[in-house]
């Protein structure tokens, strides 16, 4: 039984799984239409997000309201990962163990949802296909940037994620969630830094329970 609250901030990486699925009577996934320099630029966005072990940096957030907020993020994959939002900001998410926490500490309370719901768990899977059961919906590539938009081929109505990257390096650099309700939460990542090992209880999904 999950426990439900929807704070402002909330739609950073639960608003898709907020939103019932219901493949059933939805019209299929339209994919984009893409060059063959396109798919090379997007299986190498596939390679790269596969290649991605650990990562530590900032993160800064904004939310549909346009508000600010900024923190620490950590990456683990596959599967983990933990936004500490800078204080005074009372709030943690944190995935792990097959499921996303999102804990308000100054109210006590709690979210949890299974990360496969979530898309955060397309990023955290252990090998992410930009195919088959993920659609490509839309693909840009200017001024040293690209974003690949995705969906969920059997609920494309259900929201969509879209991959920020860097050409050169090619890295990400952040992505951004619209729901069901075409309301859209952005993350950007800076300072990052890869390799090295992390704490497991980084990504304690019961430590975020408290």
């Amino acid at each position: 039984m999950y426990r439900f609250r929807v704070p402002l901030l909330l739609p950073l990486l639960l608003c898709v799984a907020l939103t019932p699925a219901v493949a059933q009577g939805q019209p299929a996934a339209q994919g984009a239409a893409l060059t063959p320099a396109d798919r090379g630029w997007i299986d190498r966005i596939q390679d790269t997000l596969n290649g991605i072990t650990t990562l530590k940096g900032r993160f800064q957030q904004i939310a549909p309201d346009g508000r600010r907020s900024t923190g620490v993020v950590w990456l683990d994959r596959p599967g983990r990962m933990r936004f500490e939002y800078d204080k005074p900001s009372p709030l943690l998410l944190v995935a792990g163990a097959g499921r996303l926490v999102f804990t308000d500490n100054a109210l006590k309370q709690t979210t949890e949802i299974p990360l496969d719901k979530t898309p955060l768990g397309l990023l955290l899977r252990p090998q992410l296909s930009l195919s088959g059961d993920v659609t490509v919906t839309g693909f840009r590539h200017d001024n040293g940037m690209l974003q690949v938009s995705l969906v969920r081929t059997a609920s494309p109505s259900d929201g969509s994620l879209t991959v920020f990257m860097t050409e050169a390096p090619l890295a990400l650099r952040g992505w951004s969630v619209v729901d069901a309700q075409g309301r859209e939460t952005r993350i950007d990542l800076f300072d990052l830094a890869s390799g090295g090992a992390m704490p497991a209880d980084l990504f304690d999904t019961h430590v975020a329970d408290q």
